[in-house]
């Protein structure tokens, strides 16, 4: 994985500000996708339900203002269906990310539109430190989040489901409790722990849309990105020797249970901290979590910050273009590691001191496929693609293979082999030169390429499935 999350709420990432036109806000999303191909990002993470809201035409919420500057207002076209289209026609993965909970970054209900549910249902709604939440404890509010949620889910072609870090809200800075004492009342399911009562609300929730996804998309990755710490050593022997917050404790995410009971496809926690931080060191966290995974089945990719090298006020580390590499480098170490993600896109481009340009150059200077869930392991690949010569001799056609029965491809893998590989060539890593969106290539010249190099190609579908390699097929013209 080496995934880039897009930020909607507040315009962190895109639209990159109000009011932009339909044509302004392609052309500003489609110049973010190839900034991150070109940088070697191989999936996107776009923020498609921010507060409560849509950048589909949900019949549950309403139109987000993010994409006019008004709540509710229609846009006149389908963001969600052309980002998606836009990301698979540049190879990369599209995976949807959901805010369960959270409504609105205000706290008066009377600025939400008046046929917003959260005004439909006032006995919903919690006002927490100055935002406004669906409180998980009401099993009315989960089922509509989740039916909220499945609209896109059910309706658009994502490759992934993707819920961020905010569950129960992170604690308000004046001690002050989430004040959900009906809910409980009403509905306390015998437990006398409040605290363990929000861990099940949570729970619930987890299991029950991973059940969903799989039941309407079967090959699409479901995973959390939650807080880096899920519970400090000091308050259990199995948590990490950090002494931060505890999402364990203070949001009530258990992710580590997540992880050890096969709720989540994956887990990207957000270690957005550098190595040798007193609090949350990085080279001790990024271990922890590859313990919690081994042996799983759960994918585990780490949460990076974009936005932290070179900003102001940010210590030393920080403030060192290698900090980010040398994350990489960590987990290259830890075989449980599968890959990262980035937040986010807006800092990923303008990249203030060169770290991500550095890490990549370190990390990614060779294409690789995305990851393959364990789970779709063994069901079956796209068939080989068709490979030829173009007829100047200098490049390939490629083509997906005939048979309707047969997975679409989405990539491209092309290898390429100093003398003739034989009739079925190993699809090697090593020899990966290029993968290429399939909606979008027919020809391709490989860099570089003279008389006599050979090639072999694969198809590889959404799910990350990898097709046997085709013949192979030598170019004849320098």
């Amino acid at each position: 994985m080496r995934g880039l999350w897009i930020a909607c709420l507040n315009h962190t990432d895109w639209p990159s500000r109000k009011r932009l036109g339909a044509e302004e806000m392609r052309a500003d999303f489609t110049a973010m996708l190839d900034a991150a191909r070109e940088t070697g990002f191989n999936a996107v993470f776009v923020q498609v339900r921010p507060t409560a809201d849509a950048l589909w035409p949900s019949p549950f919420e309403p139109w987000s203002q993010w994409l006019t500057g008004v709540q509710g207002r229609d846009p006149g076209w389908d963001p969600l269906a052309f980002m998606v289209r836009a990301a698979h026609e540049r190879g990369l993965a599209f995976h949807a990310w959901f805010n369960p909970f959270r409504i609105a970054i205000d706290p008066d209900p009377a600025r939400l539109v008046p046929d917003h549910p959260a005004r439909r249902h006032p006995e919903w709604v919690v006002r927490y430190d100055g935002e406004l939440y669906y409180n998980p404890g009401l099993p009315a509010v989960r089922e509509f989040v989740l039916r909220a949620v499945m609209d896109a889910v059910s309706r658009y072609e994502v490759d992934g489901v993707h819920i961020d870090d905010y569950f129960y809200p992170y604690p308000a800075p004046n001690g002050r409790a989430f004040p959900d004492d009906e809910a409980f009342a009403a509905d306390g399911r015998g437990f006398t722990d409040r605290a363990a009562w929000r861990r099940d609300n949570i729970d619930l929730t987890v299991r029950e849309l991973r059940d969903r996804v799989r039941a309407v998309r079967p090959d699409a990755a479901y995973g959390i990105s939650p807080f880096g710490v899920w519970r400090n050593h000091a308050s259990d022997p199995a948590g990490s020797a950090t002494t931060a917050l505890q999402s364990y404790d203070a949001q009530f995410c258990d992710s580590r249970g997540w992880v050890r009971k096969g709720w989540v496809d994956y887990i990207a926690p957000q270690l957005y901290w550098h190595i040798g931080f007193p609090v949350a060191d990085y080279a001790v966290l990024a271990p922890w979590w590859a313990e919690q995974a081994a042996g799983t089945g759960t994918q585990l990719w780490i949460g990076q910050s974009a936005s932290r090298p070179g900003a102001p006020g940010r210590p030393a580390p920080w403030q060192d273009p290698g900090e980010l590499s040398r994350h990489l480098a960590l987990n290259a170490t830890l075989p449980a590691i599968g890959g990262d993600v980035f937040f986010s896109a807006r800092s990923a481009r303008a990249d203030r001191i060169g770290a991500i340009r550095r890490l990549a150059a370190d990390h990614w200077a060779r294409p690789v496929l995305g990851p393959l869930l364990p789970r779709l392991a063994h069901t079956a690949p796209p068939g080989p693609p068709v490979l030829r010569p173009s007829p100047d001799g200098r490049g390939l056609l490629i083509s997906p293979s005939a048979g309707r029965d047969r997975p679409r491809p989405f990539q491209y893998a092309v290898y390429a082999y100093d003398a003739d590989p034989g009739a079925r060539p190993p699809a090697d890593p090593d020899r990966l030169t290029a993968l290429l969106p399939a909606l979008t290539t027919g020809h391709h010249r490989p860099a570089g390429a003279g008389a006599g190099s050979w090639f072999a190609a694969t198809a590889v579908d959404r799910a990350g499935r990898e097709s046997p390699t085709c013949g192979p097929v030598r170019l004849t013209v320098v």
